[in-house]
């Protein structure tokens, strides 16, 4: 970039965001190392914008944004087909039932198709309205509660009616 004060708001604002971020992509991919990628290529692509976009109106929700395209991307690039591993990563084994319901919730979200993925992660597990979902994906508000509607009705049929009137009764 050259200008040292952007670079330093970059590095401050980047550095403040991060572990949200990665929570975000997380809840995503439900795979820590997937996550981590997400997150590099979030932050890349902001650094090259920065000059530009540091000073938006509503810069989370425009980093937000970023970071669901880069998920929904990701399965595109021939790359993140390849795993390399010397042998498979040890299972983290669950501390409690809620641990259980996540795990379980977790997989089964990870069978729904991604742009639904994304709509149900952002309308309610980071509790957004529909027009900021809309708007972070670049879609219709229609567009955001038919994919709602049908990432609910997959889950439904992964998971059965009892055990997600289970998990949405506990929370």
């Amino acid at each position: 970039m050259g200008d040292t004060s952007a670079d330093d708001e970059y590095v401050e604002y980047v550095t403040a965001r991060l572990p949200a971020l990665h929570r975000l992509a997380y809840a995503f991919s439900g795979d820590s190392h997937r996550a981590d990628d997400i997150v590099q290529q979030t932050i890349t692509n902001l650094y090259m914008r920065w000059p530009k976009i540091r000073g938006v109106d509503h810069l989370d929700r425009y980093v937000r944004s970023m970071l669901v395209n880069a998920f929904i991307d990701e399965r595109r690039l021939a790359w993140a087909r390849v795993r390399l591993f010397a042998e498979p990563p040890e299972a983290v084994t669950p501390a409690s039932d809620d641990a259980d319901d996540r795990t379980v919730l977790r997989a089964a979200l990870s069978r729904v198709p991604r742009r639904q993925r994304a709509v149900l992660v952002l309308r309610f597990m980071y509790d957004l309205p529909v027009a900021e979902v809309a708007e972070i994906l670049g879609v219709s508000a229609g567009t955001v509660k038919s994919q709602t509607s049908h990432g609910l009705t997959a889950l439904r049929r992964l998971l059965g009616e009892r055990t997600v009137a289970a998990l949405t009764k506990e929370r």
